[in-house]
């Protein structure tokens, strides 16, 4: 159950990492789900998003699973925009300035076992990173509707 919240989130993360065209309204990439910066702080604030994200990407390019969504990609985009993004639903005071996942995502034919391989990737992550479970989760779930405009076969 856990990898299928952590699954259906997690590609909503991976959608500003090709954006090029700035988002008006941050609440059309995920909602902010904290009333203060408190998840936010416990995710190590901007150092700690910035160290979650580069260990992420160290992650999805060596899983056999996702490379091929990275390996050619723009990675330091990918990166910069991931914390963006997670930086606003942690309620950081961040703005995000990517694309929408649906048209970042568009283009790439990701199918549900590519989404949920990426977001197993996530927790990887995140448990290196010493994120508590909960947090996770928190972020995991503001994240997981996103699933319905990322994954397109």
């Amino acid at each position: 159950m856990k990898i299928a919240i952590i699954a259906t989130a997690l590609f909503a993360i991976a959608a500003p990492a090709f954006a090029a065209e700035t988002v008006k309204d941050s609440a059309a990439v995920a909602p902010v789900i904290a009333a203060d910066d408190s998840l936010y702080r416990e995710f190590g604030g901007h150092d700690g998003l910035v160290k979650l994200v580069d260990d992420f990407m160290v992650i999805l390019l060596d899983d056999p699973r996702t490379s091929v969504f990275f390996v050619d990609a723009k990675q330091d985009h990918i990166k910069k925009m991931l914390v963006e993004q997670f930086c606003v639903v942690l309620n950081g005071g961040c703005t995000y300035t990517g694309k929408g996942m649906k048209e970042s995502h568009a283009q790439l034919g990701i199918d549900r076992a590519s989404f949920n391989a990426l977001v197993e990737d996530l927790q990887k992550a995140m448990d290196k990173n010493d994120i508590p479970f909960h947090a996770q989760n928190k972020l995991l779930a503001a994240l997981a509707p996103q699933h319905r405009d990322i994954v397109t076969n």
